[in-house]
């Protein structure tokens, strides 16, 4: 049987928020008897949150620059690692909807973060996405409105 998106996400975001409290041996061996998943499960996860770690500076700049109420230290190692899974699902994981990215994110922080956690990893989120995305989103789109348009005069 196939694990759910959602257990898959929540072992990521587990992974990258245990990272300075053991080694991943430690770590697997934890979530294997507490979520009762495979260990291929949890590899697959460890190798995801390996490609996170791959665009961690850039994602880490981001929170910092959208952040306007909280100085990157400030805010919660749970509230840094949703925020670093939301940002990579938005930016460099096509195969998921944004709209789909951004609530995984707001669940992940309801279920694990403070009463304010939703709302601030939302805000973040939405303004990455508006920043981020957008762009190019409307530039794909003009795009192929010239290529159906034909040549300008």
């Amino acid at each position: 049987m196939a694990l759910p998106k959602q257990k898959f996400r929540e072992i990521v975001f587990q992974l990258l928020f245990s990272d300075d409290f053991g080694s991943d041996e430690e770590v697997i061996t934890l979530l294997m008897s507490e979520l009762a998943v495979s260990k291929k499960t949890v590899r697959e996860a460890i190798e995801h949150k390996a490609q996170i770690e791959t665009k961690q500076t850039e994602i880490d700049r981001l929170i910092a620059h959208t952040s306007k109420a909280y100085d990157f230290e400030r805010i919660s190692r749970v509230e840094r690692s949703i925020l670093r899974l939301g940002i990579y699902e938005l930016l460099h994981d096509a195969s998921i909807p944004l709209k789909v990215a951004i609530a995984e994110a707001i669940r992940l922080a309801r279920k694990f973060g403070t009463p304010e956690s939703a709302s601030f990893v939302n805000a973040v989120l939405d303004a990455v996405k508006i920043t981020e995305t957008i762009p190019t989103e409307e530039k794909a789109h003009e795009h192929s409105l010239q290529s159906t348009a034909g040549p300008s005069a």
